[in-house]
């Protein structure tokens, strides 16, 4: 049974399984339907649930590590554990897990099925380990699935989409009907595939933690524009000053500007 405070909706429909697994690379079967590229690399599963994708995972032969919350579903994957060797599980919160201790110094690529309220945090926790991930698959609420590859422009892009792809080349790999799931969640999912690394790996910006708060102060009021928005940190003449070197228009908006973008505002004003 599903516990409702845990955000649970275990993936129930074998047929979707079959078509997450082919879609990120964990199938022993060939498959046209958006083929991942081949990897050797091992997975660490979050919220492995009852298994439902576990043994896909372990059909690759690859070691896979299975991160569970409840203890219930963590005493099940042990058994499942005990036919296969290369199968490691680890009860808890993937929020509070020694990441580093889980990653093993390797790279390691990661599943989850994740609970929708808690899709960001989880996403900052896995990109403070970018180093050592090769790609994240994630099956999550659609909404906030747009949000991530959102493009400049338009209403969806705002700074989870500026962190994701700082990070990340994100794609919506599939789109997953309410059915697929026991129980059936109030909205539409989707697989996203996130591959590393992303943007930020030729901005080569100083301090991304400064980077990142730089863009939520961006992002802070959207119907404002980017001097209103930036004036605190920097003043008005100079924020204006540094839009005509760039150049950009005095009244753009933070959901204007691409990722590059944004990097080289923030070189430009940390400089003044």
């Amino acid at each position: 049974m599903a516990r409702q405070r845990l955000g649970q909706h275990f993936l129930a429909d074998a047929g979707w399984r079959d078509r997450i697994a082919q879609s990120i690379g964990a199938s022993r079967f060939a498959s046209s339907f958006s083929p991942a590229p081949p990897s050797r690399t091992p997975w660490i599963e979050i919220g492995a649930g009852h298994g439902e994708m576990t043994e896909h995972l372990l059909s690759t032969g690859l070691a896979v590590t299975a991160v569970e919350l409840d203890p219930r579903l963590a005493a099940g994957l042990r058994k499942l554990a005990e036919q296969h060797p290369q199968l490691t599980v680890v009860e808890g919160d993937i929020l509070e897990v020694d990441l580093e201790k889980l990653l093993g110094g390797q790279r390691m690529r990661i599943y989850g099925n994740l609970p929708y309220y808690i899709t960001s945090p989880i996403l900052h926790r896995l990109f403070e380990h970018a180093a050592s991930i090769e790609a994240i698959h994630i099956v999550i609420q659609k909404e906030v699935a747009e949000r991530l590859v959102a493009r400049p422009g338009t209403s969806d892009y705002g700074y989870l989409s500026v962190l994701t792809q700082y990070y990340s080349r994100a794609e919506i790999a599939l789109e997953i009907p309410r059915e697929a799931f026991q129980p059936p969640p109030e909205v539409t999912s989707a697989l996203v595939s996130l591959r590393l690394p992303g943007a930020g790996a030729e901005l080569q910006v100083s301090d991304e933690g400064r980077f990142l708060d730089f863009v939520k102060v961006c992002f802070a009021q959207k119907r404002k524009t980017l001097v209103n928005n930036l004036r605190a940190l920097a003043g008005r003449e100079v924020v204006r000053a540094v839009f005509d070197e760039m150049p950009l228009r005095a009244d753009a908006r933070a959901e204007q500007l691409s990722v590059g973008e944004l990097a080289e505002l923030f070189r430009r004003l940390a400089k003044r």
